[in-house]
C-alpha cells in the first residue's frame, strides 16, 4: 500500500473518530441541559412561621421529637403520617443543629398515658418536666400532619412547633402546606432533587420528585426545617 493511500485512510478514519465524537457531545450535552432536567422560575418559600428568636441560643441542644399526629379520621392521613414521621426526624437530623432524641409512642404512654401529644392538646402540666428529666433534652418538636395527597400533584400539610421544655416558650413554629400543584413549589422540589441526586445529569430526571410522596416529603420536611433559627 502506498503512502499517499495509507494518508488518506488514515484521515478518513481521523473523520469518522472526530465526527462521532461530535455526535456524542451534542446527544449528551443537549440532553443534560434538556428542558426535562432544568427546574425553571421562582421558588417557593414558607411564610406561615413564627420565630421568638432569630438564632438559637447556645444552651439549646437536644431536641426530643415526639410522635407526629393527624386526624385519625382521614385516611389518607393515617397513611401518610408514618411515612412523614420518619423523614422528619431524619430531615432535622441534617440540619445539623440539633442532637435529635425519638420518643416512642410506648415511652410516651408510660409517662404520660397517652401514645402522642399534639401542641394544640391540653398538655398535661409534667409533660414537658417529664421529657426534660427522662431524655435531657432542652426543647420538644410536636408534628402533625395537616394533609397528605399521594397523588399527582402531591401534596404534605405540616404543623410544627419547637416547645422550650424548661418553660414551654414556643421558640418556633410552621403552618404549611406543601402543594406541588402551586409551580413554585414543583420548581423547589426538583431543585431539591437535583441537589440531592447522585446521578449524572444526564441520567437524571428531577421530575421524578414530583410523582414520588416519599420524595416529595423528604422535600417538604426539609424545606420546613429550612426556616428554623439559625445556630
Amino acid at each position: 500500500m502506498s503512502d499517499t493511500k495509507a494518508s488518506s485512510i488514515e484521515a478518513q478514519r481521523a473523520a469518522m473518530a472526530f465526527g462521532l465524537a461530535c455526535a456524542l457531545f451534542l446527544f449528551t450535552g443537549c440532553k443534560a441541559v434538556s428542558p426535562s432536567n432544568v427546574a425553571v422560575g421562582p421558588g417557593y418559600s414558607a411564610s406561615n412561621i413564627h420565630k421568638e428568636h432569630r438564632k438559637l441560643a447556645a444552651d439549646i441542644r437536644r431536641v426530643a421529637v415526639l410522635p407526629s399526629t393527624c386526624d385519625t379520621t382521614d385516611a389518607n392521613l393515617g397513611a401518610g403520617r408514618e411515612t412523614i414521621e420518619t423523614l422528619l426526624r431524619e430531615e432535622l437530623g441534617k440540619t445539623k443543629k440539633f442532637e435529635v432524641v425519638t420518643v416512642s409512642p410506648e415511652q410516651l404512654r408510660q409517662w404520660t398515658g397517652r401514645k402522642s401529644w399534639a401542641a394544640e392538646d391540653v398538655l398535661p402540666t409534667t409533660l414537658l418536666k417529664t421529657l426534660r428529666e427522662k431524655l435531657d433534652c432542652d426543647v420538644v418538636l410536636f408534628s402533625r400532619v395537616t394533609q397528605f395527597r399521594a397523588y399527582p400533584p402531591l401534596a404534605v400539610g405540616l404543623s410544627l412547633k419547637l416547645i422550650v421544655a424548661s418553660d414551654a416558650e414556643q421558640l418556633w413554629a410552621l403552618d404549611e402546606v406543601f402543594d406541588a400543584g402551586d409551580p413554585s413549589v414543583a420548581v423547589s422540589a426538583r431543585r431539591f432533587q437535583q441537589a440531592r441526586d447522585p446521578m449524572p445529569a444526564a441520567l437524571a430526571d428531577s421530575r421524578g420528585i414530583l410523582v414520588s410522596p416519599s420524595g416529595f416529603g423528604r422535600y417538604a420536611a426539609s424545606a420546613a426545617f429550612e426556616t428554623l433559627p439559625s445556630r
